[in-house]
């Protein structure tokens, strides 16, 4: 039976999961657009060129910047650890696109993206729904979760398409300075959860000269490639990762790599997982920090810019971790809205709160174990832009943050 028939054989407005981040099988998407005036897609961080259409409604727990502004976008708030659960009671997918590899001995490989496919095409099977792979000899072979048996697939559409890469890394001093500071925090033996872009990196890159790390992380990029040569990692323990993004020499390294093992995301985010690490350090993002140790990092005026993500999930796996620490790591100051990332009381929904430290480029303000009072007085002495201190000192004191004589004393040492 051909992708058509299959597709006809679906029910009114299907629900359509579609590989997201950076491996959207794209040739295969458009032919299923084609085919359904009607469906509901899911996709994680959808990049520009997912069909955006009357007819097609965008679902996602996490937005990217292919969905972000669109009038169809339907966001349902969930941590990603829990979008698993999703598809198997309130959201259950009637069909599942993949990007993969060709087929060997009977199995192809998910490659660059495991993530929530896995359970997605679990749900899938016993809906008798259908699963369409487009099988692509660019993509590399990762193993574990990503490993999927040749008859779980319904249909096989051959596409050599070309994979997107991640543009080289620029880190600047502010960033630099950040990742030094994250860094310094992280001893021989522990284990990461880091991300993509300059803060992260620089913190990758600041750990070249410890010994012993293990990753344990949502997704990796080239920092860890760059650790793994420095000799940083412990070449007895396996990359655990549910995405991977980053140059053609990354995918080049994790292509047939055993020691990278691809995990579904209920595995890799399940907080309990997480603490089993000992010295598990987490290091993420936020728009905003306030006062009270509540982070935003999903939302911008209102309207959602993200989502939780994993932030939740390992900040709380990385806190009940033997030695660990969630750390947030941000400019003091937006350089595109221009203004100051330390705020007396977040604006818009928390996303994550009780981390161990805020790290920016002014220094360390340390979190957790201290009292309100003092976490305060960290995020505006050692965290926030000397430019707002004085009016965070005094709206300190109107949220009960600090005594009124806080307003003309000053910093303390």
């Amino acid at each position: 039976m051909d992708l058509t028939s299959h597709l006809r054989r679906l029910p009114a407005t299907p629900r359509i999961v579609v590989s997201g981040n950076h491996a959207t099988p794209w040739h295969t998407l458009r032919l299923v657009d084609a085919a359904l005036p009607e469906y509901r897609l899911w996709a994680l961080n959808g990049q520009p060129g997912l069909p955006d259409r009357d007819g097609v409604l965008l679902e996602t727990s996490f937005v990217g910047p292919g969905v972000r502004r669109s009038p169809r976008l339907s966001y349902v708030p969930s941590r990603l650890s829990l979008v698993p659960t999703l598809f198997a009671s309130v959201m259950p997918p009637d069909a599942v696109v993949v990007h993969t590899t060709r087929p060997r001995q009977g199995k192809v490989s998910l490659g660059t993206e495991v993530n929530v496919l896995p359970a997605a095409i679990e749900a899938v099977r016993r809906r008798g729904g259908v699963v369409i792979a487009q099988v692509n000899d660019r993509m590399p072979w990762t193993y574990g979760d990503a490993e999927l048996d040749v008859a779980l697939l319904d249909v096989m559409v051959e596409a050599d398409e070309p994979l997107t890469f991640a543009p080289p890394s620029r880190v600047d001093d502010e960033s630099a300075r950040i990742g030094g500071l994250v860094a310094a925090r992280v001893v021989d033996g522990a284990t990461l959860q880091a991300g993509i872009g300059a803060v992260p990196d620089a913190t990758m890159h600041g750990l070249a000269g410890r010994r012993g790390l293990r990753i344990w992380t949502e997704m990796f990029s080239d920092s860890v490639l760059a650790l793994e040569r420095a000799g940083s990692l412990d070449t007895s323990a396996p990359i655990i990762a549910s995405f991977l993004f980053g140059s053609e020499e990354l995918l080049d390294w994790a292509d047939g790599n055993e020691r990278v093992q691809m995990t579904r995301t209920e595995v890799t985010n399940d907080p309990g997982r997480i603490a089993r690490n000992q010295s598990m350090v987490s290091v993420n993002t936020a728009l905003q920090v306030d006062l009270f140790g509540q982070a935003n990092a999903s939302r911008i005026r209102a309207r959602i810019h993200s989502g939780f993500g994993g932030q939740t999930d390992f900040i709380v796996g990385a806190l009940h971790s033997p030695g660990g620490q969630a750390i947030i790591a941000l400019r003091s100051w937006h350089p595109k809205a221009d203004v100051s990332t330390i705020v007396p009381l977040v604006d818009e929904p928390v996303t994550s709160f009780q981390m161990s430290a805020v790290v920016t480029e002014q220094g360390v303000a340390q979190v957790f174990g201290l009292d309100q009072t003092e976490q305060a007085r960290q995020l505006i002495e050692n965290a926030a832009h000397p430019s707002v201190r004085e009016e965070l000192r005094e709206e300190a004191v109107e949220l009960g943050l600090a005594p009124r004589a806080a307003r003309d004393q000053g910093p303390t040492t």
